[in-house]
């Protein structure tokens, strides 16, 4: 945002000026209300009659004269001050009247030719809303400017800070809703402002609409005592604004101050830092608006209430068809905006109503901040070979697989120094998690106080860290939203914190991919880690791999799950996942010391597949199908199953044994249910229609069931997994207790492969006796058997 030259102040607003952006809010009132209700007849050029009246009555009328007053103003600053500008409206289900501004600014139109901006285009713009084939009552992608779905409240604030992250030019308004205000994300997110960079950084104006109800009840924050919910808001750093009223002139008149003065105060601030070398956190300005709840609308419907009640939430009147009563009310309601001031005879927008619109793309409906694919950027990935682990023979050598990773993602952020489109967000775990290599290419993102004990700390850092999952979570959607990269670091059983936040954006990203102009933005990108196998030390709390069912429950064409079992197939699918575009990524590895089993060119190539059998760790000769496949999905069970091949090669020499890994989880399925699946031919190949397949995998055992439940083989299929057995322990106790450990596998072998079982008695109980030795040992000495502490492959 630029403060080249001083604006006009709100004193030089003319009772014109005044009047001309009333005109637009009820111009923007009319249209929303016109969605909620009429299907014919937009123009009200004849009486309206039941047959104009939409069958079914949905959407929300509470909130939309507030996003409609802040929309009007917004357009006058941007217009007036030359701005680039995005809206995010946290009380999404206003749907009607961002629609309705998109549609008086001509982005609509532009979007959607076919709903032109005249009175046929109207009447489109009216029936589509809410109606089958048409468009969703809420905010969503289909709306032009938008990068908030507005079906679930609580993310709009921390949405706006990572929209306005390393955009130093943009202002980023967020209408928070008092209803929204209650939520435990939205109260986190106030703390964004600890973390804006006014230097590299765009600003954020909160604008916190209090209309003093949700659906039945009344809100918090709108009931407090006006000094404590100032004072409130000043706790969380911010310099609160207050406008509140009834009395439209009045209010116009106080907003456009209080607008004025909140951008003033931005320029000032971001001046000081920019080129006075300012260093002090800034106080951020904030608006307080107050204003009715329904404004505008029916002030008593059947007696009762309705304006600045809870009443006027949804649809105020109701029976409209039915009731010639409510017919006549909604049509008094309608006519008192007067739309023939406000629209000409072919229903355009008056000059009047356009005089404060912005042009091009500043219109919020037009911006490319919320079209984030027209912004982006390839990633500057450096070669994997700068980073690769050399690996003579599989299962000799260790490394921890994050921290490899890490220092490929040091080159990336050093790479992006400049052009600063990368960021990697984590609850406080990026050095817990072996990522700390990334200090030697940026610091901490930090504006509040720092002491000397302090490390890596750093006014415009790129690693951001808060103990908030919520607030990681939003700042990079918004982040990727408005066209840059990320990745996500979280250990694994608390991703489970996020899963509705991520639901949300796998929705966001499927609807549009159906809409040929929203761009391609890059993908959300999740590194799991410190994960249920090697919790060891922080026991049960932290031991939960379920976030990969909950992501592998969600669309196919947007969701990937990969395992990568060593540190160069974590590189290899780290390139793979920081190059796409429009899906959630989750990508599962340990960060403690793991064997490498792959070269680089091998890891490609296996990353590639997304499946494949390790010829080198089975035994089958190739001349007839393998006796037994032992299939394995993650580090740990991987580790495991090639233990329990080293032991049926040694103790079951004859036995025809295939090794399957599996990086890709999607590959399990038909290729009819995910784009990654596998045809049947290409699955029965691989772990045969009939044979034994014993599959060590990392998570819940059930999750690799539901993916190959329709395969002919399923009926073979045997999976071993995590079953809620945990606590603090050695890290192969936790394998043995949940049946997973390389004794147990050998066993399930012994026990499924016809024959086995009668001539390998002496094998079976062998295995059985050192799982009860591991037992005793464990307890007294504190320390895993020698046997599988000093394991290495011997193949």
């Amino acid at each position: 945002m630029t403060d080249a030259t001083a604006p006009p102040t709100t004193s030089e607003l003319s009772a014109t000026d005044i009047e001309d952006l009333d005109a637009h809010w009820r111009a923007a009132n009319y249209l929303a209300v016109g969605q909620i209700y009429l299907m014919a007849n937009p123009l009200l050029t004849e009486p309206l009659a039941p047959e104009h009246i939409k069958p079914r009555l949905l959407g929300h009328w509470g909130t939309s004269p507030g996003l409609n007053l802040v929309h009007t103003h917004l357009n006058r600053v941007i217009r007036q001050r030359d701005l680039r500008a995005l809206c995010v409206w946290g009380p999404g289900h206003g749907g009607p009247a961002v629609l309705a501004n998109s549609w008086l600014e001509g982005s609509y139109s532009e979007t959607y030719p076919d709903i032109s901006r005249d009175a046929a285009g109207m009447g489109a713009l009216f029936k589509q809303f809410s109606f089958p084939g048409g468009v969703p009552s809420h905010i969503a992608p289909e709306t032009p400017g938008s990068i908030h779905e507005g079906g679930e409240l609580g993310y709009a604030l921390t949405h706006a800070y990572g929209a306005a992250f390393d955009h130093p030019d943009l202002l980023v308004a967020c209408v928070v809703g008092d209803g929204e205000a209650e939520t435990g994300p939205l109260a986190a997110s106030w703390h964004s402002n600890k973390f804006l960079d006014p230097v590299h950084d765009g600003a954020v104006l909160p604008i916190l609409h209090l209309n003093g109800y949700k659906i039945a009840n009344p809100t918090v924050l709108a009931r407090l005592p006006a000094e404590e919910l100032d004072s409130l808001l000043r706790g969380y750093g911010h310099d609160p604004i207050h406008v509140e009223g009834d009395d439209p002139g009045t209010v116009h008149r106080a907003l456009a101050a209080a607008m004025d003065l909140a951008l003033d105060r931005i320029a000032g601030h971001q001046r000081a830092a920019r080129t006075e070398g300012a260093t002090e956190r800034p106080r951020w300005p904030m608006i307080v608006l107050r204003t009715p709840k329904g404004w505008t609308g029916p002030k008593e419907v059947d007696g009762l209430p309705v304006e600045g009640t809870w009443r006027s939430h949804q649809v105020p009147l109701s029976g409209v068809r039915d009731n010639p009563g409510h017919l006549r009310e909604l049509e008094e309601w309608l006519r008192s905006y007067r739309p023939g001031e406000l629209f000409d005879s072919s229903g355009r927008p008056t000059e009047q109503v356009l005089r404060w619109v912005p042009e091009g793309a500043s219109r919020l409906g037009a911006t490319p901040y919320a079209n984030g694919g027209l912004l982006l950027r390839d990633l500057p990935v450096p070669p994997l070979t700068d980073h690769a682990v050399r690996v003579d023979k599989p299962g000799t050598v260790m490394h921890e697989p994050t921290r490899v990773l890490g220092g490929l993602l040091e080159d990336v952020m050093a790479a992006t120094a400049d052009r600063r489109d990368f960021r990697v967000v984590g609850p406080d775990e990026t050095a817990s998690n072996r990522l700390d290599a990334l200090y030697g290419a940026t610091g901490k993102a930090w504006q509040a106080e720092t002491l000397p004990t302090d490390e890596h700390l750093s006014r415009d850092g790129r690693v951001m860290e808060v103990l908030s999952e919520h607030l990681c979570q939003g700042w990079l959607e918004g982040y990727l939203l408005t066209g840059r990269h990320g990745l996500f670091s979280s250990y694994e059983a608390f991703a489970h914190i996020v899963d509705s936040m991520v639901n949300q954006h796998i929705k966001w990203l499927r609807t549009s991919r159906r809409l040929v102009w929203r761009r391609p933005i890059a993908s959300l990108n999740y590194l799991l880690t410190s994960h249920v196998w090697r919790q060891d030390h922080n026991g049960f709390s932290h031991q939960d791999p379920g976030f990969v069912d909950h992501i592998l429950n969600k669309s196919p064409e947007v969701v990937r799950v990969y395992l990568p079992p060593d540190a160069n197939t974590l590189l290899a699918t780290a390139e793979h996942v920081l190059a796409s575009r429009d899906y959630v990524n989750v990508v599962v590895a340990g960060k403690q010391p793991s064997f490498d089993w792959l070269t680089l060119d091998q890891a490609r190539a296996h990353c590639a597949r997304g499946v494949g059998a390790w010829e080198w760790a089975g035994t089958e000769d190739g001349s007839r199908e393998p006796d037994v496949v032992l299939a394995c999905a993650g580090d740990v069970p991987t580790l495991e199953a090639l233990a329990a091949a080293g032991l049926l090669r040694r103790h079951l020499p004859e036995l025809a044994v295939r090794v399957v890994n599996v990086v890709d989880m999607a590959r399990l399925l038909p290729r009819e249910e995910h784009p990654h699946g596998m045809p049947d031919a290409e699955y029965d190949a691989l772990f045969t229609r009939d044979k034994p397949v014993i599959f060590a995998y990392h998570g819940y055992p059930w999750l690799v069931h539901r993916l190959a439940y329709r395969r002919a083989g399923h009926a073979h299929l045997h999976v071993r997994g995590y079953k809620e057995e945990g606590t603090t322990t050695t890290p192969f106790d936790m394998v043995l207790r949940n049946d997973l450990d390389r004794y147990r596998l050998v066993m399930d072998v012994v026990d499924r492969v016809p024959g086995l079982g009668v001539r390998a008695v002496g094998v079976r109980q062998a295995m059985a006796d050192v799982r009860s030795r591991h037992h005793d040992w464990i307890r007294e000495h504190g320390t895993d058997l020698p046997e599988v502490a000093d394991w290495t492959w011997d193949g």
